[in-house]
């Protein structure tokens, strides 16, 4: 069964869980906004790819209107409760000023493999390491999901979009493990040329060849 709802199109990937926070300006946003708070609904944030709107996205819940502005405008935060894929997009809703789809829900086996979040952990330290950065994630626990640090891992969009398009936790998991250990040598090689850089134009001590 098909499920009508709003769409709030943005240049971002959104994940399940993730808490969002955004300023609505837009007129078409603001009713969006003024109806979910009133009626209780949902709304939808399709990733906005290369000018386009992509087929998957992440339905949010409106949490709380942070603060009005005199002329409409408002700080809301939400949160991501589930993904959906867009089966009719519509430009307009009838009688509305935001777009909607009719979507489909979908659900994710977020089961994951232990062993691999051990890795997960292991390989942001090391990433970490090689940045020079502090790592402040909460991931020392057995309660997080890779959704939880997409955002700090170095993706691209793109690669953002493919991972919330993975429908299981397995498959994420090993597709976050790939990436983070593919990107740790080319770190620290970019680390190592910037130490290179920095010395260029110092005054060196060097050993003459016998």
């Amino acid at each position: 069964m098909k499920d009508f709802i709003p769409l709030f199109p943005l240049k971002m990937v959104v994940f399940p869980d993730e808490n969002l926070n955004l300023h609505i300006f837009e007129p078409r946003y603001k009713q969006l906004i003024r109806e979910c708070e009133q009626n209780g609904t949902t709304f939808g944030v399709p990733a906005f790819i290369d000018n386009k709107i992509m087929d998957f996205g992440t339905e949010l819940k409106l949490l709380k209107v942070e603060k009005r502005y005199e002329n409409g405008e408002m700080d809301i935060s939400t949160r991501g409760i589930g993904i959906f894929k867009i089966e009719e997009f519509y430009r307009t809703t009838p009688n509305k000023l935001y777009s909607g789809a009719d979507i489909e829900r979908l659900i994710s086996n977020d089961e994951g493999d232990p062993s691999l979040y051990e890795l997960i952990r292991e390989s942001i330290e090391e990433l970490f390491i090689a940045l020079n950065i502090k790592n402040n994630l909460d991931i020392d626990h057995t309660e997080f999901k890779t959704y939880h640090i997409a955002h700090h891992v170095g993706f691209s969009i793109e690669q953002e979009y493919k991972f919330l398009c993975m429908g299981t936790e397995r498959e994420r998991q090993e597709y976050m493990i790939d990436h983070i250990q593919k990107l740790i040598p080319v770190v620290r090689e970019m680390e190592r040329l910037k130490k290179r850089a920095q010395l260029n134009g110092h005054f060196k001590n060097i050993l003459p060849l016998k």
